[in-house]
């Protein structure tokens, strides 16, 4: 790839110096002794003289006398040996300075082979400020041919040289004495004539570009560009005019090879899919290069399968399979093609395609054989679709990426009668590369996502368990862009008294590592919520650890750089739910009768983004019966074109039909909700509340005195009994002591005892005092201090929470598993 783009960069470089050689140039015509028959206005800016000065008079007037000088017959009889010459030479200007200037002297035919001679001269200094080194540069200019013609006031050809026949193919003796139009296409010699005109009336020059077909290749159209000056006599009258022409048809491929580059550039790879970008390659190539093209990609990529070989030489004996990935024709439904987008395709072991792959280099057929006995008898499908649409010329690059094998294109042509050849399997080279870079790119998201997807749902909830608090169901969807795979995530946490947690949060960022930092989030509200603590308080604890995260490593890929949470305890004996929130949107509540409200919560800042000088603030709802709440993230309300507002409307809309069951309103909710913007992701969670039977709760106010632990243990022990637990009674009297005691010596009165039954049988003892139980191990000599331990071993959980106006100890005992 890099020789063509050498060699198109040089071409893009030399022909334009070429071009401005001659449209620059001075320009003389003299005879065979030297003297100046005409002059025109470029060579007066150049060398000072006017045509009064130098007309009629030897051309030693501005060349220093020397073997180079025209007078010298050796230097004549070499130039017209040679049929001219070209190189460097001192020139004189009219105010004394010496010019160091290029001369090119060109031998030119007139009417019964008279000849005479065309000097152009061009200033060397002028040139060297482009980019060329002095070789490239003299090689240009002694080398480069050119077509020369003089016309006359009628313009009528007086003087052509040998060049011009071999641009156009018109001899010397038909182009002499005639017009442009006895020679070239009408609509040709028409704009070319009108711009002669101009020239001889206004005395100055004029390029001007026109088509023609050379004899040595006259399938293909070439491009010249004309430049023309006027001729002026000693009395500055115009003599006629004089065209200087150039092939700048390789000037013109190279043109056209950097716009489609250029274009290959914004066109291919401008998503990360891959199906898209290896469709974008087939797009670009037909017209512009082919007339049918296909790109076929290995099974083994993402996201058809896994990571493909390492190795080039990947091909076996048998078939490999790939499948079409790109196909485009110039012909409507591509009748070309075998298959058809998508499909799968095999690759026979003795075709071109297999060699390519196997050896990693491209296949050139200009012309394709397709005798019997080529490989295309092995193939019976495609042959008969080669016969029958004409397929003459053909072009196979593989697609290769960091030494891996991504699959191969195809190039054929067959409306255009031209045969594909060594530059446009260069520029074919160069486009496949450059989709090679971006399938690469494609395939290593499309593996990344693939590993974040698979990490953002292991760490996710497999099952959410609400116990008798709620009824849930969640849904997870990943960005559909290159974004991919975010850091949204939801959770339900069952905590004590038959209450659970309810958590929905967003971790900025996308990819692997808003994954991983996802997941330490959530283990850092599961550790914070197993503390019971309230969702202010939580919130504050999280902001904490957020920021020193953060602060510990600024550099590490899987920090966090600020979430958004919103998070809510549910108590199904009350009916009571507290939340609070850090820069997330407000849950919605849906009662019973498809009522939609969002309840004003304080925003709060994100987690980690402020000081934490403002203190997170969290405001107890009553749910009515039977209501149902939505948690999401900003991605389900949020689009690029809609506000906030209209998301939320939205949603509200999507939930007002709580009769249908948590899974179903999810399905609906992530469908008929537009403004699910590809660019972000979404987590959504709803919950219908469940209230606690009142029957399953006993609940008692008790004195702060010492005999009301006697009282505790007979409420307790006749609770149980009703409730049928009579072999639970022995334990939790030995639980209640302890808990009452410890209430009525280390608290405040009053004191609260309450029994739940549900999925677990759970004590609550409540005071009113600050000082929590602090379980530890006492010595031999000690007289207490054992309770809390004795109560740890007699029990499934144990732990204590704030409560409003104190603290509540609570221990958890297993019921059968009947109940």
């Amino acid at each position: 790839m890099g020789t063509m783009m050498m060699s198109t960069d040089q071409a893009a470089r030399l022909e334009p110096l070429r071009l401005r050689e001659i449209s620059d140039a001075a320009i003389a015509l003299i005879d065979e002794q030297g003297t100046v028959l005409a002059w025109t206005q470029a060579a007066q800016h150049l060398v000072g003289y006017c045509a009064e000065d130098v007309v009629g008079r030897s051309a030693t007037l501005v060349l220093p006398s020397s073997e180079e000088a025209l007078g010298v017959s050796a230097f004549a009889e070499q130039c017209r040996a040679q049929g001219g010459w070209s190189g460097t030479t001192t020139v004189r200007h009219r105010d004394g300075r010496t010019l160091n200037l290029s001369l090119r002297l060109s031998l030119l035919w007139g009417q019964d082979a008279t000849h005479r001679w065309l000097v152009s001269l061009t200033d060397i200094g002028a040139l060297s400020s482009g980019r060329m080194n002095g070789s490239v540069r003299k090689s240009l200019l002694t080398r480069a041919p050119v077509g020369i013609a003089i016309r006359d006031p009628q313009l009528r050809c007086t003087w052509v040289n040998d060049t011009m026949e071999r641009y156009d193919g018109i001899s010397r003796d038909w182009r002499l004495g005639r017009r442009l139009k006895d020679s070239l296409p009408g609509f040709e010699a028409e704009a070319l004539e009108a711009v002669m005109r101009q020239v001889l009336a206004s005395g100055t020059s004029a390029v001007h570009e026109y088509r023609a077909w050379p004899p040595e290749d006259p399938r293909r159209e070439h491009a010249f560009s004309a430049s023309f000056f006027c001729l002026q006599g000693a009395d500055g009258q115009a003599l006629g005019v004089c065209s200087i022409s150039v092939d700048v048809t390789s000037n013109q491929r190279a043109r056209e090879r950097l716009a489609i580059l250029s274009q290959a550039s914004t066109c291919i790879g401008s998503t990360l899919d891959i199906m898209q970008t290896a469709q974008e390659l087939a797009n670009l190539a037909v017209p512009l290069l082919a007339d049918y093209a296909v790109v076929d990609l290995a099974e083994s990529i993402p996201p058809f399968g896994e990571e493909p070989s390492a190795r080039i030489d990947t091909m076996s004996d048998g078939p490999s399979v790939f499948r079409r990935a790109g196909l485009a024709s110039i012909h409507p439904g591509i009748p070309e093609s075998t298959f058809a987008r998508g499909e799968t395709i095999s690759v026979l072991p003795n075709s071109p395609l297999a060699n390519a792959l196997r050896t990693g280099r491209s296949h050139l057929e200009p012309v394709l054989d397709t005798i019997p006995g080529t490989w295309i008898d092995h193939d019976p499908a495609r042959a008969q679709k080669i016969r029958e649409n004409g397929v003459h010329s053909l072009m196979i690059v593989p697609i290769c990426a960091r030494r891996s094998v991504l699959g191969v294109a195809l190039f054929a042509r067959t409306e255009d009668p031209m045969p594909f050849r060594d530059d446009d399997l260069l520029l074919a080279e160069e486009l496949v590369t450059r989709a090679a870079l971006s399938l690469d790119n494609a395939r290593q998201y499309a593996r990344e996502r693939s590993t974040a997807l698979a990490l953002q749902r292991n760490l996710l909830p497999r099952r959410l368990r609400g116990g008798v608090a709620v009824e849930a169901a969640g849904r997870y969807l990943p960005a559909d862009t290159d974004a991919g795979v975010g850091g949204d995530w939801f959770d339900v946490i069952p905590l004590s008294g038959a209450r659970v947690a309810l958590v929905v949060g967003d971790v900025v960022g996308h990819g692997i590592n808003a994954a991983v930092a996802m997941g330490r989030l959530r283990a850092a509200v599961r550790t914070l919520a197993d503390l019971d603590l309230p969702p202010d308080e939580l919130l504050g604890h999280l902001d904490d650890s957020v920021r020193r995260l953060t602060g510990e490593d600024d550099d590490a890929p899987d920090q966090i750089m600020g979430a958004t949470c919103v998070y809510a305890v549910y108590d199904p004996a009350t009916r009571q739910c507290t939340m609070a929130r850090a820069g997330h949107p407000p849950p919605a509540i849906v009662d019973a009768q498809g009522q939609v409200t969002f309840p004003d919560l304080p925003t709060g800042a994100p987690l980690g983004l402020g000081l934490g000088l403002v203190p997170f603030e969290a405001v107890e709802v009553e749910l009515p019966e039977g209501s149902l709440l939505a948690f999401y993230t900003d991605g389900l309300v949020e689009s690029r074109d809609d506000d906030i507002d209209v998301g939320m409307h939205r949603l509200g809309t999507a939930l007002a039909h709580p009769e249908q069951s948590l899974e179903d309103l999810c399905s609906s909710v992530v469908e008929t909700v537009p403004t699910r913007a590809a660019s972000d992701d979404v987590a959504l969670l709803l919950v219908r509340i469940r209230t606690l039977n009142a029957a399953h709760i006993a609940s008692w106010d008790l004195p702060t005195e010492p005999a009301v632990v006697s009282t505790a243990r007979h409420l307790a022990a006749r609770q149980l009994s009703e409730w049928g637990l009579e072999h639970l009674v022995p334990t939790m009297e030995l639980i209640i002591s302890e808990l009452v005691t410890n209430a009525i010596h280390h608290g405040a009165g009053p004191i609260r005892l309450r029994l739940i039954q549900h999925q677990v049988l759970t004590c609550e003892v409540f005071d009113s005092g600050k000082c929590y139980p602090r379980l530890r191990h006492a010595r031999i000599v000690d007289e207490n201090g054992r309770g809390l331990f004795l109560i740890a071993q007699l029990s499934n959980r144990w732990g204590f929470r704030s409560a409003t106006g104190g603290k509540l100890v609570w221990v958890d005992l297993g019921l059968p598993s009947t109940l």
